[in-house]
């Protein structure tokens, strides 16, 4: 039995992979650094291409998703008020609950950024703001949260980060995704199960977990003590160890390429660097023979918190990328027909005769 399901294929895809060996990622024939540079929207339209739609391009899909964003803010009403009455990410979670079933896969996503900025703002007393269509998905996420156009450098940060995470692999809610729209329920019920598999400590919820992280040692002044008392009592570096990467996490370079570009001067981003040199060692030494590096989670929570991001908003954000690769992995299992059912090993008791 293999618990974790390390090494099971569980389905042939044409959309992502991920190589720990090497440190790479491919996404439908392109490196992540390609995409990366292409944009958000271009992303996605390279993922949903043949699944939503033939010929799709980035001002098709930029077209597309702002108009979606307009159907999504016209329904606000049916989740506002019930989601604002819980955390940010359950909110979410809330609004994504509120789809019909017929909701089209654009409709689906553009829900997470009108969602994410309209919670934000009704925990601040705000009214939400309606989106502008023509604006690509990062300079109007910004935008509907501040209720005024960002500035650029913020926008080419944003959509940085949601290209450079779109998709790696079949990772947990990925698979979560599959596994519900295998039984044929619809794309939205397969979105949702996978922002729900999403948003725990050792996926998508680890960020602003990371950032909680750094403030403890930044706060305690002994960044080397910190680390071998926290590994003494048995506990978690947050930003440290991949499932599938055995070498440096690639997109972690993106991200802090694009943080330069955005502080160049980033005194936070020196201290980054040193408590992962530090980290890695302690790592090292305790574990002889086994490399682990750091992943993204600290580039990505520098990052987001850079750009302005309330650290309650960071897992939504990163939503927002990977719902694209939810949706594409969920529409290619559905040209399979196969409804994923795993076997277990029964270790109970056996009947009384």
């Amino acid at each position: 039995m293999n618990s974790g399901l390390e090494g099971v294929v569980a389905a042939e895809t044409v959309l992502s992979h991920a190589d720990g060996e090497t440190g790479a990622v491919w996404v439908r024939g392109h490196t992540i650094e390609t995409l990366a540079a292409l944009g958000y929207e271009t992303a996605v339209a390279v993922m949903w291409d043949g699944f939503a739609g033939e010929g799709l391009t980035q001002t098709s899909m930029q077209q597309a998703l702002g108009t979606a964003r307009q159907k999504a803010f016209a329904r606000i009403g049916d989740w506002l008020d019930c989601a604002a009455n819980h955390p940010l990410g359950q909110g979410l979670r809330v609004a994504l609950a509120a789809l019909p079933d017929e909701s089209s896969p654009a409709e689906i996503l553009a829900t997470l950024p009108v969602a994410i900025a309209a919670l934000l703002r009704a925990k601040d007393g705000k009214a939400p703001v309606a989106p502008y269509p023509s604006l690509t998905t990062a300079a109007d996420l910004l935008r509907m949260i501040a209720g005024a156009p960002a500035e650029p450098h913020r926008i080419a940060a944003l959509d940085s980060y949601i290209s450079t995470v779109i998709d790696n692999g079949l990772g947990n809610s990925t698979f979560a995704a599959r596994v519900v729209v295998s039984s044929r329920a619809s794309l939205a019920a397969a979105a949702l199960g996978g922002y729900c598999a999403f948003g725990g400590p050792l996926h998508g919820g680890a960020p602003g977990l990371a950032l909680d992280m750094l403030d403890e040692i930044e706060a305690s002044g002994d960044t080397g003590g910190w680390i071998e008392r926290k590994l003494d009592a048995g506990g978690r570096l947050m930003g440290f160890g991949h499932r599938i990467f055995r070498h440096r996490d690639p997109r972690a370079d993106l991200l802090r390429a694009a943080l330069r570009k955005l502080d160049p001067q980033s005194k936070r981003l020196e201290f980054v660097m040193d408590v992962e040199r530090r980290a890695v060692a302690a790592l090292q030494r305790r574990k002889p023979g086994r490399r682990v590096e750091a992943n993204i989670e600290m580039d990505a929570a520098l990052l987001l918190d850079a750009i302005g991001l309330p650290r309650e908003a960071f897992t939504p954000v990163f939503a927002v990328a990977r719902c694209a690769a939810w949706l594409a992995h969920a529409m290619e299992q559905q040209k399979t027909g196969r409804m994923i059912r795993p076997a277990s090993t029964y270790i109970g008791p056996v009947p009384a005769e």
